[in-house]
C-alpha cells in the first residue's frame, strides 16, 4: 500500500461492464490514476470478473487497488416494500471456490432473467429484443439497466429512471424476481473468502426511522456484518451522521463510493459524485487494516 497524502479521495463502489457499468476495468483505472485517486475498488454486480479484468491489466503506479464486489440479497420477510439489500464485500480472495460458485450461480440467474422481462415488455405492445439490447449493451453482463437504456434510446420512455419507474421496478408490469442469496449467506460468504462484508447505501432502503434502522443494522451485525456505506451521493447529510454514529457506536468499519455506472447515471463521476463528493483516503488505511 503506497503512501498518500490526506487530501487523496477515494472511491471504494465502482461498476464496470463486467456487470452494468459502461466503462471497462481499464478505463476505469486510467480515470482513476488521471484523477489522482489514493484507491478504487470495482464492485460489480455478483461477479468478480472486473477484479480479474483490472488485475490482469495492471495497476497504475501510485493507485492502490481493494478486490470488491456488491451481492443482491433477499430481505428478510419482516423488512416490507423492500426488494433487495446489497451488501458490498472487500478485499476477498477472488480464487476462494465457494466464492465463485455462488457468484456464477447469481450471474445465471440474471441471464435467465432477461428473455422473461422482454417477453413481458412485448405483451405490453413494445417492441424489443434481446438482439437489439445486447447490440446496444456491448461486452457486458446483461442486465435491467440496460433494457432501460434500449427502452430511451427507442423512445418507449424518456429517461432510465422512467423505464423503472413504469416498467422494470419491482411491482410494475415488466418486472421479473430473480434468485438471490440471504443476507446471512452473502455476509458469510464474504467473510469465509477472507473479506470485509459491508452495508451498500442504507438511504436507498427507505428506511427512514433512527430507531428502526438500527434495530435493522444491529440484526445485520448478528450475521457478522463489518462495515456500513456511509459515505455515498445520495445520502442526505442528517442520514449521514446517523450512520457515522452508529458506525462508532457498533464499531463498523466506515466506506464510501460513487456508485458510478459510466453512461448508466452520467451524473455521477468517479471519485467526485456530482461535483464535491469526497471519500477521505484514511478509510481506505482502515479497511485494509480490519481485512489483514
Amino acid at each position: 500500500m503506497g503512501f498518500k497524502p490526506y487530501y487523496a479521495g477515494i472511491d471504494l463502489h465502482i461498476h464496470s461492464t463486467a456487470s452494468d457499468g459502461t466503462l471497462s476495468p481499464s478505463e476505469i483505472l486510467a480515470i482513476a490514476s488521471k484523477k489522482q485517486l489514493g484507491a478504487i475498488s470495482i464492485t460489480d454486480h455478483d461477479t468478480i470478473k472486473g477484479n480479474r479484468k483490472a488485475l490482469c491489466h495492471g495497476i497504475p503506479a501510485g493507485l492502490n487497488f481493494l478486490t470488491g464486489v456488491e451481492i443482491s440479497t433477499s430481505p428478510p420477510p419482516t423488512l416490507k416494500g423492500v426488494s433487495s439489500i446489497h451488501i458490498l464485500g472487500y478485499g476477498m480472495d477472488i480464487e476462494n471456490a465457494a466464492l465463485n460458485q455462488t457468484l456464477t450461480d447469481l450471474q445465471q440467474s440474471r441471464t435467465e432473467r432477461n428473455p422473461k422481462i422482454i417477453s413481458r415488455l412485448n405483451a405490453l405492445g413494445i417492441d424489443i429484443s434481446m438482439e437489439t439490447v445486447k447490440k446496444e449493451a456491448g461486452d457486458c453482463q446483461l442486465g435491467r439497466p440496460h433494457i432501460a437504456r434500449s427502452l430511451v434510446k427507442h423512445g418507449v420512455v424518456g429517461t432510465i429512471d422512467e423505464a423503472f419507474d413504469k416498467l422494470l421496478g419491482k411491482g410494475k408490469p415488466a418486472y421479473v424476481e430473480k434468485f438471490r442469496i440471504s443476507i446471512q449467506q452473502a455476509i458469510r460468504l464474504i467473510l469465509d473468502a477472507g473479506g470485509l462484508p459491508v452495508l451498500a447505501h442504507p438511504f436507498l432502503l427507505g428506511l427512514t426511522d433512527p430507531d428502526y434502522f438500527e434495530q435493522f443494522l444491529t440484526s445485520l451485525l448478528a450475521f457478522g456484518l463489518k462495515g456500513i456505506e456511509v459515505y455515498y451521493p445520495e445520502h442526505p447529510p442528517e442520514y449521514k451522521v446517523l450512520y457515522t454514529k452508529l458506525a462508532k457506536q457498533y464499531n463498523l468499519i466506515i466506506t464510501g463510493g460513487t456508485d458510478f455506472h459510466g453512461a448508466i447515471k452520467p451524473e455521477i463521476q468517479i471519485g467526485s459524485g456530482t461535483g464535491d463528493f469526497f471519500v477521505p483516503y484514511e478509510l481506505f488505511e482502515k479497511i485494509v487494516a480490519a481485512c489483514n
